[in-house]
């Protein structure tokens, strides 16, 4: 059939004159450089209001940009009372939480290694490091661990992270070459920005003014005693952290924020607008001119507040039947439409990455406990990517610790092999698990040592397990008794008294 149909497309093109489509091409400009979207993730994890308004208010080349809440702009003598909701914080403190706090234990192959690995660990605060280096790598996209020594402040390797603006990497077909940890030196007036170079062996200084023109690192007293080193081995002393990869640029990561950005801007303009409703819908009192307050001392006509003695004034009746009273109105609110938007926005600003349930959130107040749980697979799956990459870049992180601290001790650097493991999260409860064992105990398809071990996992050693195995059968009647000596064919019987000879 294929011959059939392309001799009846030929015929179509030869005798209906149908016309190929022509090659299109169309310019796209972007909105945002990648300096501009970092800045754009951070001052949605730092939450100021007052930045936030000013940073959408500066940004000139997006069209779209103008019908955002953040850029609105108010009329002549009027103001409009922004809220941030400050959800881009608690999400990513909230993962963070969740992936450090599960950390079951790290282990290093060697208890000499183990016990320096600790101090090492101690000395830089690790946990609490690594819970900055997550945060820090959601809201930025990415960043690096650096490994640095100074004697003068640890006798130990130094640990530190830099975030996706301070961290730039250097790859060649893929591989890692070098990574680029930048800092900023005030020097009176001028800024400095001090570049280090970060490569397999080698660690290069460079020192650049406000204009980008390198100059020597002498002239300023932060870096005149900076040299260019190198050491033995084959390996940087950092590492890249990142979560997820972007589609915009090329080797830098994804923030989590980089698609929820106008998602946010909803719900802050929802909930601006229900709290302004909510100020609007406050009793107004229409008092007549001459019943309005008056200034004591000036006898000038009092100006309402909106928070306390909200009125309007109106004319005075002179009419013969007039009744110069003050009248009370109060609008209807329409709450249930503002709790619904509430709610849809909060869904898109947390579809894909987290569950409300695990925000505390709870949209639906019907649910049960089975589908709180069922809610948590967002969380579940962000929080399975987290540490996917944890389990990777943590045990070469150490790995290459404990090699600079074989450098600083004038040893060759060695190999060495590491292990991170987390814990379970969102798992169910013991009723609910002794419900689904009991049932499979029940229908024969489970044995009691394994009935026994999905139980109690961890919470017990092999040897209670074994105990606790012993004490189940024993009351159930179910005792194994010794096996009785059986007579071997070569055994003869002896005489009268019946006993067994060998």
């Amino acid at each position: 059939m294929g011959w059939f149909k392309d001799m009846l497309t030929k015929a179509a093109v030869r005798y209906l004159n149908v016309q190929p489509a022509m090659q299109m091409q169309v310019t796209i400009t972007e909105a945002y450089t990648f300096e501009s979207n970092l800045l754009r993730n951070k001052l949605w994890f730092r939450g100021e209001p007052f930045e936030l308004d000013q940073f959408f208010k500066g940004i000139s080349n997006d069209p779209v940009n103008k019908a955002r809440f953040w850029s609105a702009t108010p009329s002549k003598d009027l103001s409009i009372r922004k809220i941030h909701s400050g959800l881009p914080e608690i999400m990513v403190n909230t993962l963070a939480g969740i992936v450090t706090s599960d950390i079951d234990k790290i282990e290093i192959d060697g208890s000499d290694d183990n016990e320096t690995w600790v101090d090492i660990a101690e000395e830089n605060k690790f946990e609490d490091l690594l819970e900055n280096a997550i945060v820090q790598a959601l809201v930025t996209g990415d960043g690096a661990f650096k490994i640095s020594i100074d004697e003068t402040i640890s006798e130990y390797p130094i640990i530190e992270f830099y975030d996706a603006e301070n961290a730039e990497y250097v790859y060649t077909r893929g591989r890692l070459q070098e990574i680029q940890f930048s800092n900023l030196y005030q020097n009176g007036a001028k800024t400095y920005r001090l570049i280090e170079s970060y490569g397999k062996g080698y660690v290069k200084y460079n020192l650049y003014d406000a204009y980008g023109k390198e100059v020597p690192l002498s002239i300023i007293p932060d870096t005149a005693d900076l040299e260019d080193v190198t050491f033995k081995g084959d390996f940087i002393m950092g590492i890249p952290l990142m979560f997820f990869k972007s589609s915009k640029w090329d080797g830098r990561g994804k923030s989590l924020f980089d698609s929820k950005s106008d998602s946010f801007d909803a719900l802050d303009e929802v909930i601006s607008q229900w709290i302004d409703a909510i100020r609007d819908g406050r009793v107004m009192k229409y008092i007549p001119e001459n019943l309005v307050p008056k200034n004591d001392e000036t006898g000038e006509l009092l100006k309402p507040n909106p928070f306390d003695n909200k009125f309007i004034k109106v004319g005075s009746d002179m009419s013969e039947d007039a009744k110069n009273q003050i009248d009370m109105k109060q609008a209807t609110i329409n709450y249930e439409a503002y709790v619904e938007s509430y709610s849809n926005a909060i869904d898109m600003c947390l579809q894909g990455i987290i569950s409300p349930s695990t925000l505390g959130i709870d949209l639906k107040k019907t649910d049960n406990a089975e589908a709180q749980r069922e809610k948590e697979k967002a969380t579940l799956y962000t929080r399975g990517k987290i540490v996917k990459i944890l389990t990777d870049v943590i045990p070469s992180l150490i790995d290459i610790v404990l090699k600079v601290n074989d450098t600083m001790n004038n040893k060759v650097p060695g190999e060495y092999k590491a292990s991170i493991s987390f814990g379970e999260y969102a798992s169910p409860s013991f009723d609910n698990v002794v419900e689904i064992v009991g049932k499979a105990k029940t229908y024969g398809v489970m044995s009691i040592e394994k009935a026994v071990d999905e139980m109690y996992g961890d919470t017990m050693t092999d040897e209670e397990k074994a105990l606790e195995v012993q004490r189940i059968k024993e009351q159930n009647g179910d005792i194994q008794a010794e096996e009785p000596k059986v007579v071997d064919d070569n055994q003869d019987l002896n005489n009268d008294n019946g006993d067994l000879d060998e």
